[in-house]
Protein backbone atom coordinates (compact mmCIF):
# COMPACT_ATOMS: atom_id res chain seq x y z
CA UNK A 1 0.00 0.00 0.00
CA UNK A 2 1.11 3.35 -1.13
CA UNK A 3 0.99 5.68 1.88
CA UNK A 4 2.14 8.89 0.02
CA UNK A 5 3.99 9.73 2.75
CA UNK A 6 7.62 10.42 1.37
CA UNK A 7 8.65 14.16 1.67
CA UNK A 8 5.05 14.95 3.89
CA UNK A 9 5.32 16.43 7.08
CA UNK A 10 3.98 15.14 10.19
CA UNK A 11 3.54 16.27 13.95
CA UNK A 12 3.54 13.66 16.75
CA UNK A 13 3.11 15.31 19.86
CA UNK A 14 4.18 12.95 23.27
CA UNK A 15 6.50 11.38 20.91
CA UNK A 16 9.35 10.67 23.20
CA UNK A 17 8.23 7.14 24.33
CA UNK A 18 5.18 4.65 24.05
CA UNK A 19 2.37 5.14 21.19
CA UNK A 20 4.09 8.23 20.02
CA UNK A 21 7.60 7.22 19.46
CA UNK A 22 6.64 3.90 17.64
CA UNK A 23 4.60 6.00 15.51
CA UNK A 24 7.67 8.73 14.76
CA UNK A 25 9.36 5.61 13.75
CA UNK A 26 6.35 4.11 11.57
CA UNK A 27 5.96 7.80 9.44
CA UNK A 28 9.25 8.11 9.83
CA UNK A 29 10.00 4.42 7.77
CA UNK A 30 7.26 5.97 4.97
CA UNK A 31 9.65 8.82 4.56
CA UNK A 32 8.35 11.24 6.28
CA UNK A 33 9.71 14.57 7.81
CA UNK A 34 8.66 14.04 11.47
CA UNK A 35 8.63 16.63 14.07
CA UNK A 36 7.68 15.22 17.59
CA UNK A 37 7.61 16.62 21.47
CA UNK A 38 7.96 16.13 24.66
CA UNK A 39 7.16 17.17 28.04
CA UNK A 40 10.04 17.05 29.83
CA UNK A 41 12.79 14.49 28.61
CA UNK A 42 14.61 16.06 26.07
CA UNK A 43 17.26 13.05 26.22
CA UNK A 44 14.65 10.56 25.56
CA UNK A 45 12.89 12.90 22.78
CA UNK A 46 16.60 13.28 20.99
CA UNK A 47 16.94 9.09 20.99
CA UNK A 48 13.90 9.06 19.42
CA UNK A 49 14.88 11.71 16.78
CA UNK A 50 17.90 9.61 16.09
CA UNK A 51 16.01 6.33 15.63
CA UNK A 52 13.65 8.30 12.96
CA UNK A 53 16.62 9.46 11.23
CA UNK A 54 18.11 5.86 11.16
CA UNK A 55 14.45 4.70 9.60
CA UNK A 56 14.50 6.89 6.73
CA UNK A 57 12.72 10.41 8.11
CA UNK A 58 13.98 13.83 8.83
CA UNK A 59 13.38 14.95 12.59
CA UNK A 60 12.78 17.65 14.61
CA UNK A 61 12.26 18.24 18.29
CA UNK A 62 10.52 20.70 20.22
CA UNK A 63 8.91 21.03 23.80
CA UNK A 64 5.20 20.59 24.04
CA UNK A 65 2.95 20.93 27.69
CA UNK A 66 -0.21 20.33 27.20
CA UNK A 67 -1.01 22.41 30.32
CA UNK A 68 0.96 25.15 29.20
CA UNK A 69 -0.49 27.20 26.09
CA UNK A 70 2.39 28.82 25.20
CA UNK A 71 4.67 26.03 24.51
CA UNK A 72 2.12 24.37 22.36
CA UNK A 73 1.92 27.59 20.05
CA UNK A 74 5.47 27.74 20.16
CA UNK A 75 6.18 23.83 19.12
CA UNK A 76 3.32 24.01 16.54
CA UNK A 77 4.55 27.18 14.88
CA UNK A 78 8.03 25.48 14.96
CA UNK A 79 7.41 22.38 13.51
CA UNK A 80 5.53 23.93 10.74
CA UNK A 81 8.73 26.02 10.00
CA UNK A 82 11.39 23.47 10.29
CA UNK A 83 9.27 20.93 7.91
CA UNK A 84 7.75 23.88 5.48
CA UNK A 85 3.90 23.32 6.37
CA UNK A 86 2.38 20.12 8.01
CA UNK A 87 0.56 17.62 6.08
CA UNK A 88 -0.88 15.31 9.19
CA UNK A 89 -1.24 16.26 13.00
CA UNK A 90 -1.13 13.33 15.22
CA UNK A 91 -2.78 14.60 18.85
CA UNK A 92 -0.93 11.68 21.27
CA UNK A 93 0.73 14.04 24.31
CA UNK A 94 -1.28 13.40 27.55
CA UNK A 95 -1.32 14.17 31.20
CA UNK A 96 -2.33 11.40 33.63
CA UNK A 97 -3.64 12.83 36.55
CA UNK A 98 -2.24 12.99 39.70
CA UNK A 99 -5.41 11.69 41.55
CA UNK A 100 -5.32 8.44 39.47
CA UNK A 101 -6.61 5.68 41.80
CA UNK A 102 -9.12 8.07 43.62
CA UNK A 103 -12.79 8.08 43.21
CA UNK A 104 -14.11 11.15 42.36
CA UNK A 105 -15.54 12.45 45.73
CA UNK A 106 -11.67 11.87 46.77
CA UNK A 107 -9.89 13.68 44.57
CA UNK A 108 -8.91 17.24 44.56
CA UNK A 109 -11.12 19.45 42.97
CA UNK A 110 -8.51 21.92 41.52
CA UNK A 111 -6.64 18.70 40.46
CA UNK A 112 -9.03 17.10 38.38
CA UNK A 113 -9.84 20.30 36.56
CA UNK A 114 -6.50 20.44 35.51
CA UNK A 115 -5.85 17.40 34.35
CA UNK A 116 -9.27 18.16 32.33
CA UNK A 117 -7.97 21.58 30.80
CA UNK A 118 -4.80 19.46 30.09
CA UNK A 119 -5.96 16.66 28.21
CA UNK A 120 -9.07 18.13 26.45
CA UNK A 121 -8.32 21.69 26.12
CA UNK A 122 -4.81 21.20 25.42
CA UNK A 123 -5.18 19.51 23.15
CA UNK A 124 -8.01 21.29 21.23
CA UNK A 125 -5.70 23.91 21.42
CA UNK A 126 -2.96 21.69 19.65
CA UNK A 127 -5.27 21.31 16.61
CA UNK A 128 -6.32 24.71 16.44
CA UNK A 129 -2.71 25.84 16.19
CA UNK A 130 -1.80 23.30 13.52
CA UNK A 131 -5.35 24.19 11.56
CA UNK A 132 -4.31 26.83 9.24
CA UNK A 133 -1.27 24.13 7.98
CA UNK A 134 -3.23 21.43 7.67
CA UNK A 135 -5.77 23.26 5.74
CA UNK A 136 -3.13 24.63 3.31
CA UNK A 137 -1.81 21.32 2.65
CA UNK A 138 -4.66 20.36 0.93
CA UNK A 139 -4.87 16.76 2.30
CA UNK A 140 -4.54 17.14 6.06
CA UNK A 141 -4.98 14.41 8.58
CA UNK A 142 -5.29 14.62 12.33
CA UNK A 143 -5.46 12.05 14.16
CA UNK A 144 -6.10 11.95 18.06
CA UNK A 145 -5.44 9.22 20.71
CA UNK A 146 -8.06 8.44 23.17
CA UNK A 147 -8.45 5.36 24.86
CA UNK A 148 -10.41 2.23 25.77
CA UNK A 149 -11.05 3.94 29.29
CA UNK A 150 -13.69 6.62 27.51
CA UNK A 151 -15.87 3.08 26.73
CA UNK A 152 -15.00 0.61 29.27
CA UNK A 153 -14.01 2.99 32.89
CA UNK A 154 -11.58 2.30 35.50
CA UNK A 155 -11.86 3.37 39.20
CA UNK A 156 -9.92 6.29 39.59
CA UNK A 157 -9.99 7.49 36.32
CA UNK A 158 -12.72 9.97 36.15
CA UNK A 159 -10.80 12.92 34.90
CA UNK A 160 -8.80 10.92 32.27
CA UNK A 161 -11.79 9.09 31.30
CA UNK A 162 -13.64 12.36 30.69
CA UNK A 163 -11.29 14.37 28.91
CA UNK A 164 -10.56 11.68 26.64
CA UNK A 165 -13.71 11.33 25.79
CA UNK A 166 -14.27 14.56 25.17
CA UNK A 167 -12.51 13.93 22.02
CA UNK A 168 -14.80 11.87 20.16
CA UNK A 169 -17.20 15.27 20.53
CA UNK A 170 -14.38 17.29 19.15
CA UNK A 171 -14.24 14.93 16.39
CA UNK A 172 -17.54 15.05 15.61
CA UNK A 173 -17.84 18.81 14.91
CA UNK A 174 -14.33 18.49 13.29
CA UNK A 175 -15.33 16.14 10.35
CA UNK A 176 -17.62 18.71 9.14
CA UNK A 177 -15.30 21.85 9.35
CA UNK A 178 -12.36 19.58 8.08
CA UNK A 179 -14.47 18.82 5.18
CA UNK A 180 -14.08 22.37 4.14
CA UNK A 181 -10.72 22.29 3.41
CA UNK A 182 -9.96 18.36 2.96
CA UNK A 183 -9.05 17.88 6.41
CA UNK A 184 -10.22 13.99 7.60
CA UNK A 185 -9.55 14.06 11.23
CA UNK A 186 -10.35 10.72 13.46
CA UNK A 187 -9.99 9.16 16.79
CA UNK A 188 -7.67 5.81 17.29
CA UNK A 189 -8.60 4.54 21.04
CA UNK A 190 -5.40 1.99 21.85
CA UNK A 191 -6.71 -0.54 24.98
CA UNK A 192 -4.29 -1.25 27.42
CA UNK A 193 -0.94 -1.42 25.73
CA UNK A 194 2.28 -2.39 26.82
CA UNK A 195 4.11 0.86 27.05
CA UNK A 196 7.44 1.63 29.39
CA UNK A 197 4.51 3.65 31.55
CA UNK A 198 1.77 0.70 31.69
CA UNK A 199 4.88 -1.74 32.39
CA UNK A 200 5.72 0.63 35.75
CA UNK A 201 2.03 1.49 36.60
CA UNK A 202 0.35 -2.24 36.17
CA UNK A 203 1.70 -5.54 37.46
CA UNK A 204 2.10 -9.14 35.92
CA UNK A 205 -1.78 -10.60 37.74
CA UNK A 206 -3.48 -7.28 36.20
CA UNK A 207 -1.62 -7.20 32.83
CA UNK A 208 -2.88 -11.16 32.29
CA UNK A 209 -6.20 -10.34 33.72
CA UNK A 210 -6.71 -7.93 30.58
CA UNK A 211 -4.91 -10.40 27.59
CA UNK A 212 -7.30 -13.10 29.28
CA UNK A 213 -10.28 -11.09 28.69
CA UNK A 214 -8.90 -9.80 25.16
CA UNK A 215 -10.77 -11.61 22.36
CA UNK A 216 -7.57 -11.82 20.28
CA UNK A 217 -5.58 -13.47 23.21
CA UNK A 218 -2.82 -10.67 23.20
CA UNK A 219 -2.33 -7.36 24.48
CA UNK A 220 -1.47 -4.52 22.20
CA UNK A 221 1.89 -2.75 21.78
CA UNK A 222 2.95 0.14 20.35
CA UNK A 223 3.55 -0.60 17.20
CA UNK A 224 -0.13 -2.21 16.71
CA UNK A 225 -1.24 1.49 17.50
CA UNK A 226 1.31 2.99 15.59
CA UNK A 227 0.01 0.95 12.38
CA UNK A 228 -3.30 2.67 12.61
CA UNK A 229 -2.49 5.84 13.30
CA UNK A 230 0.01 5.77 10.11
CA UNK A 231 -3.07 4.52 7.79
CA UNK A 232 -5.22 7.23 8.96
CA UNK A 233 -3.00 9.92 8.98
CA UNK A 234 -1.32 9.20 5.40
CA UNK A 235 -2.98 9.81 2.06
CA UNK A 236 -3.77 6.21 2.11
CA UNK A 237 -6.87 6.93 3.89
CA UNK A 238 -9.08 8.89 1.13
CA UNK A 239 -12.10 9.22 2.71
CA UNK A 240 -12.18 8.09 5.94
CA UNK A 241 -13.12 10.78 8.74
CA UNK A 242 -15.06 10.49 12.20
CA UNK A 243 -14.25 7.32 12.99
CA UNK A 244 -13.73 6.25 16.27
CA UNK A 245 -10.97 3.36 15.73
CA UNK A 246 -10.15 1.09 18.66
CA UNK A 247 -7.08 -0.82 18.67
CA UNK A 248 -7.71 -3.35 21.77
CA UNK A 249 -7.33 -6.68 20.03
CA UNK A 250 -11.48 -6.98 20.45
CA UNK A 251 -12.06 -5.32 23.47
CA UNK A 252 -13.73 -3.18 22.39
Amino acid sequence: MDTGLRGRAVLVTGGSAGIGRATAVAFAREGAKVALTYASDREAADRVADEVERAGGEAHVARLDLADPASIEHAVRDAVARLGGLDTLVANAVRWPLDAGEPLGESDPSTWERAVRANLEGTARTVRAAWPALAASGRGRVVLVSTGVTRHGMRGATAYAAAKAGLEGLVAALKWEGGETGILVNVVAPGFTVTEANLARFGDDVRETVRSRTPSGRLSVPEDVASAIVYLGSAANGNVSGVYLPVAGGTD
